[in-house]
């Protein structure tokens, strides 16, 4: 039996009316993928090629991972479709990132939920340095290095730069690690004292560092190196 066009589905299948009378939140992962594409291929809706989409990567976080030229080679998709999924996917990052600068930022949920939702959805390891002035209020955000699947390097001369340039009062660091598990290395706890003794001299505070990942039953989803008693 063939697919039905999404304009034959029932008014309440289809996924633009139903945000429209229901609100974003009402959608599953598929129908929020079908508005972006807006029309399917032959035997399948738009609906059906977001499910195979999701399907074949396993998760939104693996799909956000996909370069435009690689979508546009899934049957259905193309070229213009994967750059507005790009696109989507590129928006949500800058949206995760804003945050009220006015508030007073020194715990680790608060760096989760700056930059948990961009973070952990990198294939390589980033570090991050959160600059607060006195007030530990957030000045911006500055990316220290990208690494490769199982490390992330920097000196503290790379790591305390943006610091000095932007005079921070207090920086908090993070990082992310790939495969969705926040339990620091050996490499990490080093790392963190290292650049504690570093920040010492350089009369900055580092308040914590922040290793994140991904939601799992059992844990949080970030380990707070401070919270651990390494700083």
């Amino acid at each position: 039996m063939a697919t039905l066009k999404i304009q034959e589905l029932p008014d309440e299948e289809r996924p633009r009316e139903k945000l429209l009378k229901q609100g974003a939140a009402a959608l599953s992962e598929s129908e929020l993928i079908a508005i972006l594409l807006r029309t399917g291929t032959v035997g399948a809706n738009a609906i059906d090629v977001a499910r195979e989409l999701l399907l074949r990567y396993q998760s939104l976080t693996s799909l956000s991972r996909r370069g435009a030229r690689e979508l546009a080679t899934v049957k259905g998709i193309g070229l213009a479709k994967a750059l507005q999924l790009a696109a989507a996917f590129e928006l949500g990052k800058r949206l995760a990132q804003e945050s009220p600068s006015r508030e007073k930022f020194d715990t680790p949920d608060r760096v989760y939920d700056l930059l948990g939702p961009e973070m952990r959805m990198l294939s390589k390891e980033s570090l991050r340095a959160v600059l607060l002035d006195t007030r530990f209020r957030l000045l911006r955000v500055e990316e220290i290095s990208l690494g490769s699947m199982s490390e992330c390097l920097a000196h503290p001369r790379e790591v305390f730069r943006p610091a000095l340039v932007h005079s921070a009062f207090a920086v908090i660091l993070a990082h992310n690690h790939p495969s969705g598990d926040p339990s620091p290395s050996a490499a990490d706890i080093q790392m963190s004292r290292q650049m504690a003794e570093a920040a010492k001299i350089l009369q900055i505070r580092l308040l914590d560092h922040v290793i994140i990942g991904a939601p799992a039953e059992g844990r949080l989803p970030y380990c707070s190196l401070k919270q651990m008693g390494v700083l």
